[in-house]
């Protein structure tokens, strides 16, 4: 299975904010689209970094509630783990699990931002995935 089959079912649309944003800004679009993170980008197709719930703890416990109007690139990952569409679910959970990042931005050939997948998404797919084995085995003893 490919990453392609779990957009097929999520959708592409990708939550991105600019890096001068503040992160106070960052909280009203988590909360907004109840997400987990967003993607960093000047212009909605780069990836300049990602920013999650986890960075914005991190550096509230560091810096205190001064962080909250500071700008989203004092705060974000810039070094960002990407995916593309065609890279098998396995391989891509594995990395995120060795890497502990929950969320993928995925990219097209030209190094376009096309979609984001967070673990939820894989964890999904695969549940669905096994309920739908199940039934058909289901449907199998019972014919």
């Amino acid at each position: 299975m490919k990453v392609s089959d779990v957009l097929r079912n999520k959708g592409s649309e990708v939550i991105t904010i600019k890096p001068d944003e503040t992160v106070s800004s960052l909280l009203d679009l988590l909360t907004e689209h109840r997400i987990g993170a967003v993607v960093v980008s000047t212009d909605g197709t780069s990836v300049d970094g990602i920013v999650s719930e986890r960075d914005i703890v991190s550096h509230l416990h560091g810096t205190g509630p001064t962080v909250l109007d500071a700008p989203v690139s004092q705060i974000m990952t810039s070094e960002v783990t990407t995916g593309s569409a065609d890279d098998n679910i396995a391989d891509l959970a594995g990395t995120m699990t060795e890497l502990r990042v929950r969320h993928v931005p995925i990219v097209d050939a030209d190094g376009r931002l096309a979609a984001i997948v967070s673990i939820g998404d894989i964890v999904k797919h695969r549940l669905s995935e096994l309920q739908s084995e199940r039934d058909q085995l289901r449907d199998y003893i019972s014919s």
